[in-house]
């Protein structure tokens, strides 16, 4: 004789979608967002990804930084690459960004559709290209993405306003690396969607004849004509030093939010110091290069 079949509860998640963390909440504008109402360190410190390695990744996104930069621009690095390094940051409290190898609307489109929700374009010279940056990360009409609706930044499908909200959910970085975008500074920061400038100090060095010399007089004083400025017309703007104390300097000009050196210059200047501490001879001053 055959018993009734006990119903059996439909299985429900552990943590309800409302518990999650809201998808279309950029967690680089929040981190510009906490920095203005101070705490402990309130400028947001991060440190270049140069390695390639998810696993250096997910260490230093544990070790306390607020952002992690994956760079396409001097890394070989491939997408498949970049979303195993997104995986890896996201693993950790550091909020990721990407820079693209270049301002081309078809890599913002990949990698953004493999979950980068802040990107980097290197190399804006004027208006004219910050707007199709800008215009690269929003689906229309706010800007010409190319829309697709399965992949990691959906959350595979699952998140149902991907299409309506994808829009809030980015922020657009503009990196200004020569006097001539210096100059064009303002008017690359009104474009609409460009939500914050980064001032590459390595390049706009190299473009003013004293390449690599970031302490040299001309080139500090261009540097701190950005953060002035920036902060004039209210853009957030950040850089990249080589040492904690020349990023504290970067500091006190204005800058909103920092990165020291990068996962391999942190790891050579510390190699080259415990080899010399073993062998009692000085550290390189060059140890590292200037990143």
């Amino acid at each position: 004789m055959s018993t009734p079949s006990t119903p059996v509860a439909p299985v429900t998640p552990v943590m309800s979608a409302l518990q999650r963390p809201d998808p279309a909440a950029n967690r680089f504008a929040a981190m510009l967002a906490r920095a203005r109402h101070s705490g402990a360190r309130a400028t947001p410190l991060g440190t270049w990804l140069m390695s390639g390695g998810s696993a250096s990744a997910e260490a230093l996104s544990h070790a306390g930084f607020d952002w992690l930069l994956i760079d396409m621009e001097h890394v070989p690095l491939e997408f498949t690459d970049v979303q195993h390094l997104l995986r890896a940051v996201d693993c950790g409290s550091a909020t990721a960004i990407v820079r693209l190898a270049s301002n081309d609307p078809t890599l913002a489109k990949r990698a953004m559709d493999m979950g980068a929700t802040t990107l980097m374009f290197p190399f804006v010279q004027n208006a004219e290209q910050a707007r199709a940056a800008a215009a690269a990360m929003r689906f229309p009409p706010q800007g010409a993405r190319g829309f697709a609706a399965m992949h990691r930044a959906s959350r595979y499908g699952t998140w149902s306003e991907f299409g309506r909200r994808a829009n809030e959910a980015v922020s657009c970085i503009v990196q200004l690396e020569t006097p001539d975008a210096i100059a064009r500074l303002e008017e690359i920061a009104a474009v609409p969607g460009v939500d914050a400038l980064f001032l590459g100090p390595g390049d706009l060095s190299a473009a003013m004849g004293k390449i690599g010399n970031l302490a040299d007089a001309e080139v500090r004083a261009a540097i701190a004509d950005v953060a002035q400025r920036a902060r004039a017309v209210g853009k957030p703007v950040g850089i990249v030093g080589p040492t904690p104390a020349m990023v504290r300097e970067f500091v006190a000009m204005g800058y909103d939010y920092v990165a020291i050196a990068s996962d391999m210059g942190m790891m050579m200047r510390q190699a080259n110091a415990f080899i010399a501490e073993f062998d009692q001879t000085a550290p390189s001053a060059n140890a590292g290069g200037p990143y």
